[in-house]
């Protein structure tokens, strides 16, 4: 019974909790012109993404927004602090080699596609494996990424995925599917975005 209760009023609690989150944070026109991200990433897909983070309390203030919308030669990928109203990161991102070449305009969630994934995430875990430190992703849009575990679909630092490359071919290399980030860069938005943030990525 003890249990049972304690149980219940910690749901009470983290219910009351995001509630009090999303009131203390402005509306999603008002963060999007605090964080000028108006030549960077369209209104409506800021929008799902905040909307959402405002009413899941995740225990950090931070989300991730990837746009796989825009071209691999360009920022698409941005790590915000909405109590700080400040994007901390925003960085080129990698896409899957059979999602598309300088553009990703073909999605999947089966195993072995070679595909980027597209919807709601969140970042779990730490490790570090073929690609050194990495963080491990689980798939919550059902029939869309929820097969991201199984997919080993993880952010991790690469080479094809530094800006330099664009300077040489024109894009970003193309990963097996994970939204692969510049070398110099994964391990601080790893850190950053750990343990249970959530990552939009729209297309």
């Amino acid at each position: 019974m003890f249990k049972a209760l304690k149980a219940t009023f910690a749901l009470i609690l983290l219910l009351f909790s995001a509630n009090v989150f999303a009131a203390i944070l402005p509306d999603a026109h008002s963060m999007y012109r605090q964080l000028n991200l108006s030549d960077e990433v369209t209104f409506d897909k800021f929008q799902k993404a905040y909307n959402h983070f405002r009413t899941h309390r995740t225990g950090k203030s931070v989300f991730t927004l990837i746009d796989y919308g825009k071209p691999s030669s360009e920022k698409r990928f941005w790590v915000i602090d909405a109590a700080k109203r400040k994007v901390l990161f925003a960085s080129y991102v990698s896409h899957g080699k059979n999602s598309g070449s300088l553009y990703a305009k073909t999605f999947s969630n089966v195993v072995n596609s070679r595909q980027t994934s597209i919807g709601v995430f969140r970042a779990a875990e730490t490790y570090y494996g073929k690609h050194g430190y990495s963080l491990r992703l689980d798939g919550l849009s059902k029939g869309v990424n929820d097969n991201a575990r199984q997919r080993a679909i993880v952010i991790h630092g690469a080479a094809y995925a530094h800006p330099n490359v664009i300077a040489k071919t024109g894009q970003l290399g193309r990963s097996w599917g994970c939204p692969a980030l510049p070398k110099y860069l994964s391990k601080k938005v790893i850190n950053t975005i750990k343990d249970g943030t959530y990552i939009y990525a729209f297309a």
